[in-house]
């Protein structure tokens, strides 16, 4: 049968998923990233790989691999990090974990947009330094989300799960992507505005659109400023979708009222000035950080690795290239 490498600790169903079926594990049982050489002699002569967001699949590792690399199983639903023109020019197919971590990628964008909203970290360090003197009509006074505006950037699967929460909030969603999702407006219901006017009408912007070559710094400092002084930006998508050192300078400023950001420009590393900033939420890329998920991603890319090393082709593989 063949080897199997698996570049960070990950729940253990899956490397039992992979023995179960005959497979040797090759993993590198940390929780920290491994150094980038350390993975490509873990993928040396591996016959499948289980990756993470943060490992960069290119070309030089799928050369370290060999040429009995068959499939990299990505532990995220994203593919940013994967080199897909590479890995089909081998012939190499790419799986990832779509349709499993939307509901708690949402419920943390809503974790977020609460604790900014309503001041939540600022409250527990007031009553936890032991300084609070008691209730006052003045005192952290939050935003209220009732009522108001919700613009999402990008409206797939974890964008309509957030628009979903914002019903209970009795919130007006409007979205913008590069094609129209007719059954969505429908459904939530959702409007579709032009991107400028999502920016300067919306009292709260939910990012959830892919890393792409557009989208990248798609937050910058312009459209920052077009947004309201009131406005509260939410990041559950990709790091480098927001200019980060922009982002600082509005906040600073008070050109925007807060923001809540699970992700980073270059993760784990953030801006230096973020942290004591009053007005922001900072969590350690927390979406799918469920135990329920979690184990459900495990099983996705382990099955995705067992079913084309089987010469079978599972359910949803993004690249599937012909059969060897």
């Amino acid at each position: 049968m063949g080897v199997v490498a698996i570049t960070r600790r990950l729940p253990d169903s899956a490397a039992a998923r992979l023995r179960a079926a005959g497979h040797q594990v090759r993993q590198h049982d940390d929780h920290v990233a491994p150094e980038h050489a350390e993975i490509l002699r873990l993928v040396h002569n591996c016959d499948g790989l289980i990756c993470l967001l943060s490992d960069r699949v290119d070309a030089e590792l799928l050369d370290a691999a060999g040429p009995r690399l068959r499939i990299v199983a990505n532990y995220a639903v994203g593919l940013d990090n994967v080199d897909l023109a590479a890995c089909r020019s081998r012939g190499v197919a790419v799986a990832n974990t779509p349709g499993v971590l939307d509901e708690a990628t949402a419920d943390q964008a809503w974790a977020l947009l609460l604790a900014v909203a309503r001041r939540v970290l600022e409250g527990h360090r007031l009553v936890a330094s032991g300084a609070w003197t008691g209730w006052s009509p003045l005192q952290l006074l939050g935003t209220s989300l009732h009522g108001r505006r919700i613009g999402l950037v990008g409206l797939g699967r974890i964008g309509s799960a957030t628009a979903r929460r914002a019903r209970g909030f009795g919130m007006e969603v409007v979205y913008h992507a590069r094609s129209r999702r007719e059954r969505e407006e429908r459904e939530l219901p959702a409007r579709w505005l032009p991107l400028d006017e999502l920016l300067a009408s919306s009292d709260v912007v939910s990012l959830h659109c892919p890393l792409t070559h557009e989208t990248r710094h798609l937050i910058d400092a312009d459209a920052l400023a077009s947004m309201k002084s009131s406005a509260i930006l939410v990041n559950t998508a990709r790091g480098e979708v927001v200019d980060e050192a922009a982002l600082v300078e509005a906040l600073s400023e008070g050109r925007l009222a807060g923001a809540g950001l699970d992700v980073f420009e270059r993760e784990p590393r953030i801006h230096p000035r973020l942290p004591a900033l009053a007005n922001v939420v900072l969590a350690p890329h927390l979406g799918s950080a469920t135990v329920a998920t979690r184990d459900a991603m495990a099983e996705l890319v382990a099955t995705a690795v067992v079913e084309v090393l089987a010469d079978r082709r599972p359910d949803g593989l993004p690249l599937d290239p012909p059969k060897r």
